[in-house]
């Protein structure tokens, strides 16, 4: 027989739950989400979230430019497009046009193709985070030096300050 209908009075996990919310620990549950949520919803939360993802979009940018721009032009001026095979043999013989991961079963190699592309991709995203700093600085200076119209007093102050030129005369 297949039941169709669970009674919560049955369930031991209902037992449970409805004796934890007598002895005061379901409200402190709630209160617990509550608190995550208020948390979680918080400015400073989503900003750093945002940020993230447009971080990663932004890296996927730097290397787009430094594979499809800049490393093609440095291919054409050292001969080859694939800088991650580019490697010195430090110690022992390495079979001639072997890949990176070849030569180094055999030899001691230093692998600075791989090198200079991730040091290439931190140079552009350096200038650019200083580029965006500097600008964020700028407006901040222009902000600061605007001179700001003095507010116009309230209506009261406008018909106290009639008044009182009313009396002097």
């Amino acid at each position: 027989m297949v039941a169709t209908h669970l009674d919560p009075s049955q369930c031991a996990t209902a037992a449970w739950w409805r004796a934890s919310i007598e002895r005061g620990q379901g409200r402190a549950f709630y209160n617990m989400l509550k608190e995550f949520k208020d948390f979680a919803l918080k400015g400073n939360v989503v900003d750093l979230a945002i940020g993230v993802i447009i971080g990663a979009a932004f890296g996927k940018i730097v290397d787009s430019m430094v594979g499809d721009i800049f490393m093609p032009l440095i291919a054409a001026i050292i001969g080859t497009v694939d800088f991650s095979n580019l490697y010195l043999v430090l110690k022992g013989t390495a079979a001639a046009g072997a890949g990176l991961a070849d030569a180094k079963k055999t030899a001691t190699v230093l692998g600075w193709g791989n090198f200079m592309t991730m040091a290439i991709n931190f140079i552009i995203i350096a200038w650019v985070l200083f580029m965006v700093v500097r600008g964020m600085n700028s407006l901040k200076k222009a902000e600061a030096a605007a001179p700001t119209a003095p507010a116009e007093p309230p209506v009261q102050e406008k018909l106290l300050t009639e008044i009182r030129d009313l009396l002097k005369k």
